[in-house]
């Protein structure tokens, strides 16, 4: 059921204490039996630097305890991935050509009821998750779906937008530095995102200035991250299934240590970050 990690870490320079309760998953739990288990060991992380009054007086504060209670919960990954790669690809066809420009509408409710849908769940439960960069990214594609969604259900038929394309630059910029981000800990998701980005620009290029070919770019654009995200999605939701990674995700640094490093080795930052320190 259950086996203690050894050693313990600092929570501040002179000593005080925290009791984080951590529960592992036993070998029954994904067969269907809720036998989750729960254990409580002291924590103390170190964080040079700090001097501050009540750290000055250790002995007065040595006795306080803070609980700080992680909870499992399923990837979310996995339902953001496939919800971009339903939005790219329906996208893509009406981009190709694939659908006629009439059934414009009908895409837009694929991308509001689908792709907005399922990217807004997977950002709040990474945010839940500690993953803040995935949340972020899931975020923006989420809302970027639901406004390019909007403008298309109420857009004559073959219409462009400057407000769309101005309003894509921005999704591109902000998928393009959290791509960048994700680069340091899983190099998949961050080439997902980095396509995304791609494939924003182009569109945003098309409807500022209503040129086919650049049209046509976004949609073969779109088919490629179709591909790359449905590889993505699976290869997280195999990896969720099995507790190990199966096809390569590109994790290195924290993305590693999440999946091959000991509690302490995962927690050893707990104290900084948000939820957990008193401001964001």
């Amino acid at each position: 059921m259950l086996e203690r990690d050894a050693g313990v870490l600092r929570l501040a320079q002179h000593g005080i204490r925290v009791r984080a309760q951590f529960y592992r998953l036993s070998p029954g739990y994904r067969s269907g039996r809720r036998d989750v288990s729960a254990e409580h060991e002291e924590m103390v992380v170190t964080r040079p630097g700090l001097e501050t009054p009540a750290e000055a007086g250790p002995a007065e504060f040595s006795q306080e305890c803070v609980r700080i209670v992680v909870r499992p919960v399923g990837a979310p990954l996995p339902i953001g991935l496939y919800s971009l790669a339903a939005a790219s690809l329906v996208l893509a066809g009406l981009q190709l050509g694939w659908i006629a420009p009439t059934e414009g509408k009908n895409v837009a409710l694929a991308l509001l009821g689908f792709a907005f849908l399922g990217q807004a769940l997977a950002s709040i439960l990474s945010f839940l998750s500690r993953d803040g960069t995935v949340a972020t990214a899931m975020a923006i594609l989420a809302l970027t779906w639901s406004v390019t969604g909007l403008i298309l259900f109420r857009s004559p038929p073959g219409r462009t937008s400057h407000a769309l394309g101005l309003f894509l630059i921005f999704t591109a910029t902000a998928m393009l530095l959290t791509s960048a981000t994700a680069s340091i800990s899983k190099l998949v998701a961050a080439g997902v995102f980095l396509l995304a980005a791609i494939r924003f620009l182009v569109i945003a290029v098309y409807e500022l200035t209503g040129s086919q070919g650049w049209e046509r770019t976004g949609g073969v654009i779109g088919l490629v991250l179709f591909l790359l995200a449905i590889y993505a999605a699976f290869a997280s939701e195999l990896e969720d299934a099995l507790g190990r990674t199966v096809l390569p995700l590109g994790r290195r640094g924290k993305g590693k240590t999440a999946m091959d490093g000991s509690m302490p080795e995962q927690f050893k930052d707990l104290s900084t970050q948000p939820g957990v320190r008193t401001k964001l």
